[in-house]
């Protein structure tokens, strides 16, 4: 079953929700630039209030190693997003401190899912632009590679056709959860069972 994560939680009653929904993936977003940015040390709060089941993910933009892993050693999160232009090093390096990356690249063409697919990250994540809520042409992924995270404009509305015809390995929403700028129960709920296919079990 496509797996789902869902991001830029940042309050306690966002954790509430995702308790609820149980989604597997729960994402931070450390990028200070971002509106829904968290720092580390609040993050590592609400992680304690994290079912165990969910994995907590950290977002990063091009930031500091030493933060990534801090924020990883700090028991804000289990893994790390890199949502830069972090190179392969960086990656592994981080891969050598035993911390599982999921890589992101913004799809504009074939040339860019190649790059994906070659990766050497646990996990590569299809977007297309760094939180824009818009989809990108699912054609030209073609015939996947390895494993990938789909984001990018998926919403309750269009999971289900996102699932069936791509068979990612996750999706990942952010946008589309939200009321008025923060997480709103009923959509998060209304998205899991898109993906689920699975009726009324909420």
């Amino acid at each position: 079953m496509t797996k789902i994560k869902m991001c830029g939680l940042r309050r306690e009653a966002d954790i509430e929700y995702a308790n609820a929904v149980k989604p597997d993936y729960i994402g931070y977003v450390f990028a200070p630039k971002s509106r829904r940015y968290i720092s580390p040390e609040k993050a590592a709060e609400l992680t304690k209030k994290l079912d165990n089941d969910i994995i907590p993910v950290g977002v990063f933009v091009d930031e500091t190693i030493e933060n990534v892993i801090a924020a990883v050693r700090g028991g804000a999160v289990k893994m790390v997003q890199l949502h830069g232009s972090e190179s392969e090093d960086y990656t592994a390096e981080l891969q050598r401190m035993g911390i599982p990356v999921i890589r992101a690249f913004q799809v504009r063409s074939e040339v860019d899912i190649k790059a994906a697919f070659s990766s050497c990250a646990d996990h590569i994540l299809l977007d297309s632009g760094q939180g824009s809520g818009l989809t990108f042409d699912w054609s030209v992924i073609g015939e996947a590679g390895r494993p990938y995270f789909l984001a990018g404009g998926i919403t309750a509305e269009n999971a289900a056709e996102a699932v069936k015809r791509l068979r990612p390995f996750a999706v990942d929403a952010s946008s589309c959860l939200e009321t008025d700028g923060f997480k709103d129960l009923s959509k998060m709920k209304a998205f899991a069972l898109a993906v689920r296919g699975c009726g009324d079990s909420l």
